[in-house]
């Protein structure tokens, strides 16, 4: 079968590397050969081919260009230069499947071919071991599955010191309504570092992020856009996370978010991806604090590349080995938390979801307001046991107004206790794989019935 073979070579390497290609009988064959990254790019949405050879030093070639390439189909052989190391470097961290010096004449690109028609039978024999998912090769048809490029490519390392064990990554989401994500991902950082875990805690919320402000510090240089930018460009590592990210209490760190609205094409998604993974070996624990939409209508409008506008979220949801959603103990906020939870099992995330209901107090929940949350919660979401935070307006309002942590002002404050016991449940409980779903209820069912359970809370 004749494999697809997009060129987007620089100099003269281009002509050797197509007249080897011409020469393996069929394996592979050039379909595009490319001038520019749009045209690359273009011909891969096309599905002109399945691998493509690329220069290093090709302009405008990014992080998130090569994860357009990859969900493409294609797999990326990046061509580095001996004289300037650095560029096959950056190309592996760009996220390169195969990294190769360019040939200097026709026998060693032929050499280059024969390596990539070696990988290209070991995927053939070894199909399972391909980097594409079921669902990637059902889309693509039976043509080709790519290759495990991965099993030739170089250390991806580059010398930097890692954690010998990685972290876990919390993703802090709720919906609309001010349910008080924030303060829960703060203090439940905060209470993450002072059980012995080295905590970064990441301020993603792209239409309101206000962690900066909520701790103390100045935001005029967006520390995860910063991080973003670097991943987008191949350079970030965890001494460059650690550098954008102060210490502001032991063994907790911060990465500010944007300080406005519309920075929001800052935080790609492809970039964030590595955000998250270098994270891992800088902390023991990351809590990312989120926005509050997830929609993803806005791919749809697309018919090229193009930023979205809720990819930060996405990307932290997506990565979480933990998801934490918070609602409010109110009759609205007990509605919007039951379809928030319906909507985020629609996502298909694999972390292991922890429902808190915050804010939780008997002026507008009823005498027992814990006991009718518990009750409500499990007859219209199927969760049967939600980590209740109670309503300390007090003690919340004065850290806030000193910008510090909760257990700094007010260590026996019922909200400190109700966040230090969630953390603690995080610690000890074991990872698991799949995302706890409502049992034996649809999401319409829940939805419907939430206004009337509501109702009925208000009065309890």
């Amino acid at each position: 079968m004749t494999v697809g073979v997009l060129c987007a070579v620089r100099g003269a390497a281009e002509a050797a590397i197509v007249q080897a290609v011409d020469g393996t009988c069929g394996r592979l064959t050039v379909t595009r050969r490319c001038a520019d990254l749009a045209e690359l790019l273009a011909a891969a949405e096309a599905g002109l081919g399945r691998i493509a050879v690329v220069s290093a030093d090709l302009p405008m070639l990014d992080r998130d260009a090569v994860a357009a390439l990859h969900r493409s189909g294609v797999r990326l052989v990046g061509l580095g230069d001996p004289g300037a190391p650095w560029l096959g470097e950056r190309i592996t961290a760009l996220g390169a499947d195969l990294v190769v010096d360019a040939p200097d004449d026709t026998a060693g690109a032929a050499d280059l071919v024969r390596d990539v028609v070696e990988v290209l039978g070991r995927a053939a024999d070894h199909p399972g071991r391909s980097g594409a998912t079921a669902t990637d090769r059902d889309a693509r048809g039976p043509s080709f599955d790519p290759p495990d490029l991965d099993a030739v490519a170089v250390d991806r390392s580059g010398g930097t010191p890692r954690r010998t064990e990685l972290g876990k990554v919390v993703a802090v989401w709720g919906p609309t309504g001010a349910p008080g994500r924030t303060t829960v991902a703060v203090n439940l950082a905060a209470e993450l570092a002072l059980l012995g875990g080295h905590t970064l805690l990441v301020d993603a919320d792209t239409y309101g992020g206000t962690i900066a402000q909520a701790v103390g510090l100045l935001d005029e240089a967006p520390g995860l856009a910063a991080a973003a930018r670097a991943a987008g460009q191949g350079g970030l590592d965890t001494e460059l996370l650690a550098r954008l990210s102060p210490v502001i209490s032991p063994d907790l760190r911060v990465l500010s978010g944007i300080s406005r609205a519309d920075r929001w094409p800052e935080l790609p998604a492809a970039a964030l991806d590595v955000v998250w993974t270098v994270a891992r070996t800088l902390a023991a624990w990351t809590v990312i604090d989120c926005g509050f939409c997830i929609e993803q209508d806005e791919v749809l409008s697309y018919d090229t590349r193009a930023p979205r506008r809720n990819a930060a979220t996405l990307s932290a949801l997506g990565d979480a080995d933990e998801i934490v959603v918070v609602g409010a103990g109110d009759p609205l906020g007990v509605q919007r938390l039951v379809r928030a939870l319906g909507d985020v099992a629609q996502l298909g995330l694999v972390g292991r979801t922890t429902v808190v209901v915050n804010q939780v107090r008997a002026s507008v929940a009823g005498p027992r307001p814990g006991e009718a949350i518990t009750a409500a919660l499990d007859r219209y979401a199927g969760v049967s046991a939600p980590h209740l935070v109670p309503e300390d307006r007090s003690a919340l309002d004065a850290a806030l107004l000193e910008a510090r942590l909760l257990h700094e002002l007010a260590p026996t404050s019922p909200a400190r206790r109700a966040i230090a016991a969630l953390a603690l449940r995080l610690v000890e409980r074991p990872r698991q794989a799949s995302l706890a779903r409502p049992e034996g209820r649809s999401r319409e069912r829940a939805s419907v019935a939430a206004p009337r359970d509501a109702a009925r809370l208000a009065g309890a």
